[in-house]
């Protein structure tokens, strides 16, 4: 697949009309981790992996610095075989308390972290932005959202667990979005290459003065009022 122009040594996302392979990742703070691979061609979609990382316990309390260290190397690991063109992250929900937010975004960082380090880019979308791109309503529930996967995907069956089809609908909704954004881009390319083409001219400030005296010249003369007595 031909990329476009490289920038400060990360890919950049290719045209909508070419193939695009997304890695799409559901963070959480306690809860299972889910991943799904997509690619493109343009035209349909097809999941090439996806599934959930659970959080272990050790002792019956969990090990969150292992957890992130297991995190990395899932994605790393993730990145290498499928090479995708972006990595599509949802963001972290405003409505989290305090505690759960920051441990949501140090997983967010891990996440970020390998995809840097095989220089890809990232791209974040909020879980309303996800639900309204796949399912086409902002508060869709997870059963929705899983059949909508489905659906999109052809799937033979329902992407399971929920946080696995989570991360396959977070990539979907970054195809969507770069889809859109080529599309936009070309119309413009388009629109500027027709007006360069074809240069609409602009009349000197003489050209409008003689223009305005011969319309002037076109109105009928105003009528004498004859004075009041």
């Amino acid at each position: 697949m031909k990329l476009r122009a490289q920038r400060n040594g990360a890919r950049t996302e290719p045209a909508f009309h070419a193939r695009l392979r997304v890695l799409g990742v559901d963070p959480a703070a306690a809860g299972p981790t889910g991943y799904g691979v997509v690619e493109t061609d343009g035209r349909a979609c097809r999941t090439l992996r996806f599934g959930a990382l659970p959080a272990k316990r050790w002792g019956g309390r969990e090990n969150f610095p292992g957890r992130l260290r297991e995190i990395h190397a899932l994605i790393a690991s993730l990145i290498e075989e499928f090479s995708p063109d972006g990595v599509a992250v949802e963001s972290i929900f405003t409505a989290l308390n305090m505690k759960t937010a920051l441990q949501l975004a140090e997983v967010r960082g891990v996440v970020l972290l390998a995809a840097a380090q095989g220089n890809i880019p990232v791209h974040s979308y909020s879980p309303r932005e996800v639900k309204a791109s796949v399912a086409g309503y902002g508060h869709a529930g997870k059963e929705q959202m899983q059949v909508m996967v489905r659906a999109m995907l052809g799937m033979r069956e329902t992407p399971s667990p929920p946080d696995a089809a989570d991360a396959l609908a977070v990539a979907l909704c970054h195809i969507h979005a770069a889809q859109a954004r080529a599309r936009v881009a070309a119309a413009t390319a388009r629109f500027d290459a027709a007006r360069t083409e074809r240069p609409v001219p602009i009349p000197s400030g003489s050209e409008r003065a003689r223009a305005a005296k011969a319309e002037a010249r076109k109105r009928p003369p105003l009528a004498r009022l004859s004075p009041v007595r």
